[in-house]
């Protein structure tokens, strides 16, 4: 097992380090008006004037944040420190607070919205930024963020955190992150990069309301949004967390089942994981429901119309990869190990762009690559994949 984990380990450093993160150093920094292109499409066609996404920026500082802070090299700092500029100087409202959802492609705000969701995200970057260099200003405005979900977004009556609101706070009738939404004014995917982003600021930030609000996000996935009944994630909810929809997202299954399990870790609550870690067993168990006889995990299916989305995203497998090891780190699961390296075979063979660097948007059920959604842009960004890269450096290291 340990020369299994040892290969991966390096086979994916190799990629991190030599496909995805050149990728975004050498094709999307933006010398002419700074920050990064807003977009390349599917068949590498750079769009200069495409507006620029809060969560593109805030995801290429996380990714290159934690780069520098595992490898030590002086162009993912650089990186980083770019992206931590221009979230400041462009994204951050300083009028109102929070971080407008985009800006054009000369950096003037475009959609002034607060969607909760890139708060989270910019709380990730900005956290993570701190994490690898001391710095006190990335500080400062992460405490700020924090403290703008927690006075708008927290529900004190029934618990959660609401989705979106107007540029100056106020309830907007569109609160949806993408068109493939329900327009419910709470979600799990929200959540989850509400407590996401907690989880690494708890590391920078003993804060004991922090803390609380943390553990309070775990409860809130065991006892609102998880199903019980068939261990997965229910998707929208509203105020009172009726949830009418019957989906199943698979790779939110398999990326909640680590992310909660990380959030409780880190918390250090010896009676909430046990409370905890059978739980996220399920979901994951459940996630593997998605998994095909190659490896990979299809995104979605609808219950109500039994439609199933057979197509294999790019992200979807990368937080497979990380789900699954994490069950074999934590609980000795030899066939989550297995899951993992299948998943992982999948991705080399049918998702990495070896020519031109980065990966496909997804690949379909008969194999065909997708050239029609981006390979970069306001959601295809070096996270899923960077970060998958880097969980498996970080748990080889502690296997062996």
């Amino acid at each position: 097992m340990n020369q299994i984990i040892s290969s991966l380990s390096e086979e994916t450093d190799r990629i991190l380090t030599t496909n995805i993160l050149p990728y975004w150093m050498n094709r999307m920094i933006d010398q002419e008006n700074g920050g990064f292109y807003g977009r390349i499409t599917g068949d590498e066609q750079l769009i200069p004037e495409a507006d620029k996404g809060a969560i593109l920026n805030c995801r290429i500082l996380w990714t290159f944040s934690a780069a520098y802070r595992l490898y030590g090299k002086d162009e993912y700092l650089q990186t980083a420190t770019r992206a931590k500029r221009y979230l400041l100087d462009r994204f951050y409202d300083r009028t109102y607070g929070g971080v407008y959802w985009s800006v054009d492609y000369k950096g003037q705000p475009t959609d002034t919205k607060k969607q909760i969701y890139a708060l989270g995200f910019a709380i990730y970057g900005l956290s993570e930024y701190y994490r690898a260099t001391q710095d006190s200003e990335a500080l400062s405005y992460v405490i700020d963020l924090f403290e703008s979900i927690e006075k708008h977004s927290f529900d004190k009556v029934k618990n959660g955190y609401f989705e979106a609101f107007s540029r100056e706070w106020k309830e907007i009738a569109d609160m949806r992150l993408s068109d493939k939404d329900a327009n419910e004014r709470k979600t799990m995917n929200t959540h989850l990069h509400i407590l996401e982003p907690y989880t690494n600021l708890y590391r920078i930030w003993k804060d004991e309301r922090l803390k609380k609000q943390l553990r309070n996000l775990i409860e809130v996935f065991i006892e609102r949004i998880y199903d019980p009944t068939t261990g997965h994630l229910q998707l929208f909810f509203t105020d009172d967390w009726k949830s009418p929809y019957h989906l199943y997202s698979y790779g939110h299954d398999i990326e909640a089942s680590w992310l909660i399990h990380e959030a409780a870790l880190e918390l250090g609550d010896k009676e909430l994981l046990a409370k905890i870690e059978p739980i996220i067993q399920h979901i994951a168990d459940a996630a593997s429901e998605g998994l095909s006889p190659e490896g990979s995990m299809i995104y979605e299916r609808n219950l109500d119309t039994d439609h199933m989305d057979t197509d294999r995203h790019w992200w979807v497998q990368a937080e497979a990869v990380v789900g699954y090891l994490n069950l074999y780190q934590y609980f000795g699961n030899q066939e989550a190990l297995s899951k993992a390296i299948n998943c992982w075979n999948f991705i080399r063979t049918n998702l990495i762009d070896n020519v031109h660097g980065e990966w496909y948007w997804s690949v379909s059920e008969s194999g065909s690559v997708n050239h029609t959604d981006d390979k970069a842009g306001f959601w295809k960004c070096p996270y899923h994949n960077g970060r998958m890269c880097m969980e498996i450096k970080v748990k080889s290291s502690l296997l062996f």
